[in-house]
């Protein structure tokens, strides 16, 4: 049975991740940097020392990357591709600055955006981090950096991911997806994963 790595899962399982992993035929793997979360492995990013190398089919990283500071982004990706194996993937996922940042320049940075489970996002939290979250002592969830689509898919070509397909999402959404694949697989297949994981 493939396995996947859920990186930054809080209280969050296999349900929640994509259409994709949420079958039978897909074990999960939940590491989160947070005890509380009751993960598999308890980690960060930028040193997942609990998962061994080439051990992973492929990971899912949902508004996780955009917790690290730019120059730790590279080891961040280079973790993810540590632990994947040869033919392995990531699915990733963080907040779209390009279509965040359109509303404050409409000068809207304290509207709400969109309505989540944890109630109305505006683009303050949306470019820096839950307000609510952090005012009640959980401080892991500040932004430290952001991406647009070039970026995002370029940082993964430049961490050694062979393909990447992306897309980005405007409103109600203000997100990026990416697939990216360790092996230099045919565009058709990517494609395809692509379809299984990036919600339209």
């Amino acid at each position: 049975m493939p396995t996947f790595l859920h990186i930054g899962c809080g209280n969050l399982r296999k349900e929640n991740t994509t259409p994709g992993f949420d079958k039978s035929d897909w074990a999960e793997v939940r590491l989160d940097i947070d005890p509380a979360a009751k993960p598999d492995i308890v980690g960060t990013m930028l040193n997942m020392s609990g998962v061994v190398t080439a051990s992973m089919d492929a990971i899912f990283s949902s508004h996780n990357i955009e917790h690290v500071y730019p120059h730790e982004v590279p080891v961040a990706l280079a973790e993810f591709k540590r632990v994947l194996k040869a033919d392995g993937f990531i699915v990733i996922t963080c907040p779209d600055l390009q279509s965040v940042c359109q509303l404050v320049a409409d000068d809207k940075l304290f509207e709400a955006a969109y309505d989540s489970p944890a109630g109305p996002m505006a683009p303050i939290d949306i470019l820096y981090g839950h307000r609510r979250s952090m005012a009640a002592g959980n401080l892991f969830m500040a932004h430290r950096c952001g991406f647009t689509l070039r970026v995002l898919s370029g940082s993964l070509v430049e961490a050694g991911f062979s393909k990447v397909a992306a897309r980005k999402r405007g409103y109600p959404h203000f997100d990026l997806w990416a697939v990216a694949s360790v092996n230099d697989r045919p565009d058709a297949e990517l494609q395809a994963v692509a379809v299984q994981h990036i919600p339209r």
